[in-house]
């Protein structure tokens, strides 16, 4: 049975939440970082990914622990990403559900307000490791592929979903994303979650809470 998808993207304005003038918010995102630790573990876990599989693959190390110690860290990496990061650091939150009816759920959230999010640094920070993995993981796929270690192969793909599908869902958060990001929602869908062609998908929805 095929699934139908609704895509939803919130926007909610947070402004009342923090009683913060904008000359305060404006010298907090200059002058520090908001939100180290949450930035450090932003990069740590990814970083420390590619790093074991480099050594791992490139030493001729065993490749059931050396997979089992990637896949631990891709998991933490993804976990702390979606629920974690996105939301601290630039306040976005993305989650998917079905319901009783069998209607897949994509939900995009963006929130808005005067102290939303880390510094311009912390900012930078979140997405630059966010595209900069995808794009690594991308080289490492061809080097295993040309090298023909097919093994390392699954593991690289498996790390290039979990990191393609936090990269197509923090893009998509943002509401200006709907007509900027079709190539990536197709190659998300048909790659990523291997959506089928055919399968229903329900119209984007944009709601603001102010």
């Amino acid at each position: 049975m095929m699934q139908e998808e609704d895509h939803q993207t919130l926007v909610m304005n947070t402004d009342d939440d923090e009683g913060v003038g904008l000359g305060e918010e404006e010298s907090d995102a200059k002058n520090r970082w908001r939100h180290p630790i949450v930035a450090f573990f932003h990069v740590f876990f990814r970083a420390a990914a590619i790093i074991v599989y480099i050594l791992c693959s490139w030493t001729g190390a065993g490749f059931v622990p050396s997979c089992v110690t990637v896949v631990v860290l891709l998991s933490a990496d993804f976990w702390t990403v979606k629920n974690v990061t996105g939301r601290i650091l630039v306040g976005l939150r993305w989650f998917n559900y079905v319901d009783d009816d069998g209607l897949n759920h994509w939900v995009f959230e963006s929130r808005k307000g005067a102290r939303v999010g880390g510094s311009l640094s912390e900012r930078r920070v979140f997405w630059g490791a966010l595209i900069l993995a995808p794009l690594l993981w991308y080289l490492l796929f061809w080097s295993t592929f040309f090298t023909f270690r097919f093994q390392w192969t699954i593991l690289v793909l498996l790390a290039m979903s979990l990191s393609g599908a936090n990269l197509y869902g923090y893009v998509r958060c943002q509401p200006s994303s709907a007509d900027t990001s079709g190539i990536l929602h197709s190659i998300f869908q048909h790659v990523v979650i291997n959506q089928a062609p055919t399968a229903a998908t329900a119209g984007d929805t944009v709601q603001v809470f102010t």
